[in-house]
């Protein structure tokens, strides 16, 4: 005979892992992109400003903005914690940029991020996503393919929510 706290303490189980499951689902979608970067971050360019590039690598997002006056911003999230860095940018070779903030260079390029400083590499972080010019081939968002990097970042942090 099954008694009634069995069927409630199953029904509770069961309640439990519908929430767990549903949050979960949601920690691993992948954030929205638009023309501007990452809809709800900070790693978007705010109009009039236009994204000239955006990325995420699996620790950062990443946007390079050109205001309509032809200056250059480079706002970045770092994922695990929500750090936002907003710091001044300059075109650089090979369809990069380049950002420094307290000695510490972040070049944007085709094919990764590398945070630097001096001529110590920190972070040499390949694009899980890209938009920008030259984007290779393989990292690019295209009409056709999913914007969703192959491992999924998690939605946007409570510090990010409300840019764009």
């Amino acid at each position: 005979m099954i008694r009634r706290s069995q069927v409630r303490n199953a029904a509770t189980a069961a309640a439990v892992l519908a929430l767990l499951a549903a949050g979960t689902q949601q920690a691993l979608a992948a954030p929205a992109i638009d023309d501007q970067g990452f809809v709800d971050s900070w790693a978007s360019c705010a109009s009039p400003s236009t994204a000239v590039a955006f990325g995420s690598t699996a620790t950062s997002r990443v946007a390079v903005c050109k205001s309509s006056d032809g200056q250059y911003q480079y706002r970045g999230v770092r994922v695990r914690d929500g750090a936002k860095l907003a710091v001044d940018a300059e075109p650089s070779g090979n369809n990069g940029f380049v950002a420094e903030g307290d000695g510490v260079s972040y070049t944007v390029t085709p094919s990764a991020l590398l945070v630097s400083v001096g001529e110590k590499v920190i972070r040499d972080e390949p694009w899980q996503t890209y938009s920008g010019p030259e984007a290779p081939a393989s990292a690019a968002p295209t009409a056709e393919s999913s914007s969703e990097p192959s491992t999924p970042l998690p939605p946007p942090l409570p510090a990010e929510q409300g840019h764009g």
